[in-house]
């Protein structure tokens, strides 16, 4: 008989600094399916998902999707969701049960109204229905903040090892494989977690330069090759939450009880916490960023300007405005900016229709103390639904929602005179995404080989779209987002301390 395997995702990476609840409407805006539209979605994607089904259809397994839930990170998960989403997955197990194996997508760093452990609440809730027999394999964000109730409830955990995370379908296979093994009796796996004193490390977990990640992976491949370590994963952590157990960690997953797994786990954060202070980054102010721009930007190879400070994937509003407003007072020309999140603004473009000519406010409303809102004037150029997949290289595939989107056209000539090349084309968003593909400009109808500026809200996952085509890139971060890196202005009261860099 073969083996019957429930399927689940349910991630988010929670900014707790943000004022955004995560709410039912925040999830149904992503990735919100249940049932068999989890296999519609995710078939022949480049997602963890995706090689859950694959590994079902490799080891002739009866594959379950119940649920799939995740969402633009922001601030904490509601109760509502948390129980919806837990609620579903235990009627799963209740009413089709019993399985053999539980595999599911996480991130690691989900917050909730009611737990600070998000992951570990909701493993515990489905040990207590299925018992500590049922394997249980997750995969996890290299971002994640590992928390010891979550090793302890999971049998196989494995993390991204790239960031931007162009590996989660690899990842995805490697969990499915190792829970294969442990169906057939070959491996009984453990699962442990190591942390240190810090609230960031690992150079975030950036891979696109050596550094101090990728010398801890390679640390963690020499251990990979002892005959009962199964796997290792090294996690940056997600700074921008105030709970216990915030800050990288080093998770092993071994073959039965073994003191020296846990030695391994010891050596390798130790030498993260060495390493601490070590980054392959730069950030600038605007007024530096605006003046590069001017140098080095050139049609078909433009420079790549990313608003660190205020990137929807790490929980920042997408609203903000310094970045945008240095770009429009230097007047810049054949520049584009994805996305501004103001869904009263594409409304109102929506509203006048493509080639009007219209004076909107843009941003700054959900706090304005990271960027005020500004009035500006322009022809809509482009309306669109907002729907599209990423082309890659990370989350190939996957589908995007956006909702009405718009494409402002500002400093550019009048409409008589609008030319393709001319002004800043701004993508205003009803709804917050990273902008990491190149299809938020594309879906759009903006061609980057005409631009000698493209400007993202994004801190680092656009760099595998869009370093291809970039003459130069450059990280903006005043201080004035909840993704700074300036991380004593933020009002931690929950982390363990003394940790770096607060003390």
């Amino acid at each position: 008989m073969s083996k019957r395997v429930l399927v689940a995702g349910f991630r988010h990476e929670t900014n707790t600094f943000s004022r955004l609840a995560t709410d039912l409407a925040a999830y149904d805006a992503r990735d919100l399916y249940y049932g068999d539209d989890i296999l519609t979605q995710f078939a022949g994607t480049r997602s963890e998902a995706a090689a859950f089904l694959d590994a079902g259809k490799r080891c002739g397994w009866q594959i379950v999707p119940s649920i799939y839930a995740d969402a633009t990170p922001s601030g904490k998960v509601t109760r509502e969701v948390f129980d919806h989403v837990t609620g579903v997955l235990l009627k799963v197990l209740d009413q089709q049960g019993p399985f053999d194996a539980i595999l599911l997508c996480l991130h690691g760093a989900m917050v909730a109204e009611h737990v600070d452990d998000g992951e570990g609440e909701l493993l515990s809730q489905l040990r207590d229905r299925v018992g500590p027999v049922v394997p249980i394999g997750v995969t996890l964000d290299l971002h994640a903040n590992v928390t010891d109730r979550m090793a302890a409830l999971a049998d196989v955990m494995v993390s991204y090892r790239t960031y931007p995370h162009v590996d989660a379908y690899h990842v995805g296979t490697e969990v499915a494989d190792l829970i294969a093994r442990t169906l057939e009796g070959e491996i009984r796996p453990r699962t442990l977690v190591a942390r240190g004193p810090m609230l960031d490390g690992a150079d975030h977990g950036r891979t696109t330069a050596p550094g101090p990640m990728t010398e801890a992976l390679a640390l963690a491949k020499q251990f990979e090759s002892e005959p009962s370590v199964l796997a290792i994963s090294i996690n940056a952590g997600f700074p921008w939450a105030d709970i216990r157990d915030t800050g990288p960690s080093v998770v092993v997953v071994g073959n039965g009880e073994n003191s020296n797994h846990a030695e391994i786990a010891s050596v390798i954060i130790e030498h993260i916490y060495k390493n601490r202070e070590r980054t392959t980054i730069e950030t600038v102010s605007v007024a530096d960023a605006v003046a590069r721009m001017r140098k080095r930007g050139k049609k078909g190879c433009p420079i790549v300007v990313a608003d660190f400070a205020d990137n929807p994937g790490g929980g920042g509003y997408g609203d903000a405005t310094g970045l945008l407003k240095g770009m429009l007072d230097a007047k810049l020309k054949n520049a584009a900016f994805a996305n501004i999140y103001d869904p009263d603004a594409a409304a109102a473009c929506t509203q006048a229709g493509e080639g009007a000519e219209i004076t909107v406010t843009l941003g700054g409303r959900l706090d304005p103390s990271t960027g005020a809102p500004i009035k500006v004037t322009g022809t809509v150029v482009r309306l669109t639904d907002g729907n599209f997949a990423y082309e890659g290289p990370m989350s190939k595939g996957v589908k995007v929602k956006m909702g009405s989107t718009a494409v402002l056209r500002v400093n550019g000539p009048p409409l008589s005179r609008l030319r393709r090349d001319s002004g800043i084309d701004i993508v205003i968003a009803s709804r917050r995404y990273q902008a990491y593909d190149q299809n938020f400009f594309k879906h759009a109808g903006i061609d980057l080989a005409r631009k000698k500026v493209v400007a993202v809200k994004s801190a680092h996952h656009f760099r595998a779209a869009f370093a291809p085509i970039a003459s130069d890139i450059v990280l903006v971060d005043e201080g004035g987002g909840i993704t700074s890196r300036n991380f004593k202005m933020l009002p931690y009261k929950k982390v363990r301390r003394p940790v770096w860099p607060l003390d």
